[in-house]
């Protein structure tokens, strides 16, 4: 908790040190503290605005001081993008152009990355380097890299470009066990680097890609389980690995029944729960009489929550019942309707390549 200590040190909040720590709260999850987090353990509103304000701009690129995090070894997702073609380009734009062209993609890129929950590590000429799961960490990264991808794909051919021009974007995603955090040094030399081959991987991955495509390694695509289309371009031979490596092309996100069966491939036995699939069980035959109720589940990650769900469906299936699944996202709080309409388009058997009409 020293870190924090002394980020609130130069902001000077080290009154608040105490209550940080008392809260168990480090570098890894301050970009996810709230006003509300903030007012609930005693901060005042001009030092919450002041903190919020603090934190914003540590997160953001090339936008002053970012909080000293220590170099630690996590998983990590790793996404690299490339610009194709810009060397072309070059050749025939005067350099004012150009750097507004590139301008305009890093903007892109970054926007694209940080909506999906990614950290925008380094631009290098046309290339973007972007983390999921640091700082911080989300059970999601993989998804939330393939979406971000995906995502950037789009939008970079959509951005204005040269007269007869279009702009075009490979991007290579790859997950791995990395040593990252601050490798370099302190103040201007500061820089949030990666050591592990999964860094090397994403940017090998992203020079097999065909422009406009995502490509991803085996770890991702294990994570990713059946939440999208893939298409599998088999083992292949990458400079700097020994052994060829099995590697996909993700063609779009798949409209799923269950994100839970569409993550877990193999089924892993329920234990220690007959006490609440027995409750679950008596408020079903209360709700076949008339007496309808509501139950959540609620637990920390990975309890086994959805499981629990699926084992309670799974012994109604001899029952008459209609079973309405609703998922959140966190990449759709912008859209209140997000789970109703997408209920509607699995009932609907809306397919990805559907014309509009």
């Amino acid at each position: 908790m020293q870190q924090i200590a002394s980020w609130l040190d130069t902001l000077g909040l080290g009154q608040y040190a105490e209550r940080f720590a008392e809260n168990d709260i480090d570098p890894s999850v301050l970009r996810d503290l709230t006003d509300q987090d903030l007012e609930k353990i005693g901060v005042s509103l001009g030092h919450r605005r002041k903190m919020l304000r603090a934190i914003a701009e540590s997160m953001a690129p090339d936008r002053g001081p970012r909080l000293l995090l220590e170099a630690e070894k996590r998983q990590l997702t790793v996404m690299f993008a490339d610009l194709v073609g810009s060397t072309a380009l070059s050749t025939r734009l005067d350099p004012e152009d150009l750097r507004e062209i590139i301008g305009a993609y890093h903007r892109c890129c970054a926007e694209h990355i940080e909506k999906s929950g990614g950290f925008v590590a380094r631009y290098m000429g046309d290339g973007v380097l972007a983390y999921f799961g640091y700082p911080g960490a989300d059970e999601d990264d993989a998804e939330r890299a393939v979406h971000a991808g995906l995502a950037l794909v789009a939008a970079v051919a959509g951005l204005d470009a040269a007269p007869e021009a279009r702009l075009r974007v490979r991007v290579g995603v790859a997950t791995g066990l990395v040593i990252v955090g601050d490798l370099i040094g302190k103040g201007a030399s500061q820089e949030h680097e990666v050591v592990g081959k999964t860094a090397n991987l994403a940017s090998r991955l992203q020079a097999l890609a065909e422009p406009d495509t995502v490509v991803i390694d085996s770890s991702t695509r294990r994570l990713l389980g059946g939440l999208f289309e893939y298409l599998d371009l088999g083992s292949v031979s990458i400079t700097g690995f020994s052994e060829p490596m099995p590697v996909w092309r993700v063609i779009g996100a798949r409209a799923v029944d269950s994100r839970f069966e569409a993550l877990r491939v193999t089924r892993t036995p329920l234990l220690g729960r007959d006490d609440e699939i027995e409750l679950l069980m008596r408020r079903w035959q209360q709700a076949k009489l008339g007496l309808g109720s509501v139950v959540l589940i609620s637990g920390e990650p990975g309890i086994g929550k959805s499981r629990l769900a699926e084992t309670v469906v799974e012994r109604l299936s001899d029952d008459p019942h209609i079973c309405l699944r609703r998922f959140c996202s966190p990449r759709h709080q912008d859209s209140a309707l997000f789970p109703t309409i997408s209920q509607l388009e699995r009932a609907a058997g809306f397919r990805r390549d559907d014309t509009d009409q």
